[in-house]
């Protein structure tokens, strides 16, 4: 017997996000051809990878990774560019999943009490409509039996994409436009502060600053990816 869903789905398939090829029954999001591409970083359970190299000498952390190698190109940005750009808000949700199972099975990451994203300005939450970021934090806080908070970090500056910016301006566009509604609320408190992609970690670097300012807090980090 064919189902209506089973009608429906024959003429008007899920495509692949990547490929856009359409999607067998079994497949979600990604064919698993495209699947199977995507370069893992396989950061969570190793201490000192490159995504805390990359902050070494610029802000303390307790543990960071990141889901996904990222360059240009390639499946991993057209995923993040369907996610940002064309409110494929499933892909945060996705990605979230799964680095949130396999962090929740990680000695590094345990005890997180509050998961924060990294911040939109209000003009640009505004005008994409959605945080790219929020899907993506709220499966690794369900993941991680932690709170998911996204009001005490705010953006107070609008600044310009960093996308095309070289290593230089970025840090230069991301000097304090963040800010700390409350500067006790995360005292003596672990918190997860996720994003996109790390880059050159400017952005995080300018999170972290203004969250430092909490009395006796730890910091880690999650990306759904890392630029090599």
């Amino acid at each position: 017997m064919i189902f209506f869903k089973d009608f429906i789905y024959l003429f008007f398939p899920e495509l692949c996000l990547t490929c856009n090829e359409a999607l067998n029954k079994n497949e979600k999001y990604l064919c698993v051809n495209c699947l199977h591409d995507l370069p893992l970083a396989n950061y969570t359970n190793i201490a000192k990878n490159e995504v805390e190299q990359s902050f070494f000498g610029r802000i303390s952390i307790i543990a960071a990774t990141a889901l996904l190698l990222y360059h240009k190109k390639s499946k991993v940005q057209q995923l993040i560019y369907q996610l940002k750009y064309k409110n494929q808000q499933k892909i945060g949700l996705f990605l979230g999943n799964w680095l949130g199972a396999e962090m929740a099975s990680s000695k590094r990451f345990k005890n997180i009490d509050y998961v924060i994203p990294v911040p939109l300005h209000k003009k640009k939450l505004k005008s994409r409509g959605y945080n790219q970021v929020e899907n993506f934090g709220k499966s690794l806080a369900n993941h991680l039996q932690a709170k998911y908070i996204n009001d005490i970090l705010i953006k107070i500056t609008a600044t310009q994409s960093q996308t095309k910016k070289h290593r230089t301006e970025r840090f230069k566009n991301v000097n304090e436009i963040f800010y700390l509604t409350d500067l006790h609320f995360f005292n003596n408190k672990h918190v997860l502060l996720v994003d996109d992609i790390i880059t050159t970690g400017a952005t995080l670097e300018a999170c972290c600053l203004e969250l430092q300012k909490t009395e006796a807090i730890k910091i880690s980090i999650a990306t759904m990816a890392f630029t090599i």
